[in-house]
């Protein structure tokens, strides 16, 4: 099987190409260093020739109004480009929740992706994966100081990029599921729980202040970032995956 992955360079893209080749398939990584430009096309039809499946895990580079452009543009382009193709099956990767809530403009950015994907005229798959461990530490950056973390109660049940990568896989190399498979970590955490478990194992004595002002997850309301009953619950622990990368 043939697969392009969009944004084939990045954190999870990169892993994505490496899981699919040690299984057999032709993995293609196609991304603005290998001379594709999902903002005007170019390049575009030569990544996809020949491609059974196509893999989105291409980012915004802003997480303002501004993203809603990017994925707008770019998911009409790819979706034209995988049509003309013969691409057999879409695949995009989102956000558990993504479209509860309508207050964070990177959040409607990916609901619209989404919808432009189930619109469009090609057998599609959506997963929706929640928070990545490896984000935890610039989530407690956008709100501390030399002194003190300020964060949330949301809750969150984090998950690490390799898992995020095998749920992408898993989906990409099945039939499409015309639907949405939410995949999530094994434990729920309130995010200033996560804040101070993370600051213990990198013996950083900050104290974790609980604002529920603080930061983008302040905008979430309840329990949406958690994925639902329905969620597909990864085998990495946080803590495991803490003490490891420390």
């Amino acid at each position: 099987m043939k697969v392009t992955v969009i944004g084939g360079t990045g954190l999870i893209g990169s892993q994505v190409v490496r899981k699919l080749t040690e299984a057999g398939h032709e993995a293609v990584p196609a991304a603005p260093s290998t001379g594709v430009d999902l903002i005007s096309g170019a390049g575009l039809d030569q990544a996809l020739a020949g491609a059974d499946v196509v893999v989105n895990v291409a980012n915004s580079p802003t997480f303002d109004e501004a993203s809603l452009d990017f994925f707008r543009t770019t998911m009409t382009n790819l979706l034209a480009a995988g049509e003309r193709a013969g691409v057999g099956h879409q695949v995009v990767l989102s956000i558990v929740g993504v479209d509860q809530v309508p207050q964070l403009d990177y959040y409607r950015a990916k609901t619209l992706q989404e919808e432009l994907l189930r619109q469009g005229p090609t057998p599609y798959s959506i997963v929706r994966a929640t928070q990545f461990f490896e984000f935890v530490d610039a989530i407690i950056s956008w709100t501390s100081d030399d002194s003190t973390v300020r964060l949330p109660a949301t809750p969150v049940r984090p998950m690490a990029a390799a898992d995020v990568v095998a749920a992408v896989v898993d989906v990409a190399t099945g039939a499409p599921l015309n639907g949405i498979r939410n995949v999530a970590g094994p434990d729920a955490y309130a995010l200033d729980e996560l804040g101070r478990i993370t600051l213990a194992t990198q013996h950083d004595g900050r104290p974790v202040v609980t604002d529920d002002s603080a930061g983008m997850f302040a905008l979430v309301t309840g329990d949406v970032l958690i994925g639902g009953p329905d969620a597909h619950l990864a085998p990495t622990r946080y803590q495991d995956w803490l003490q490891s990368a420390h």
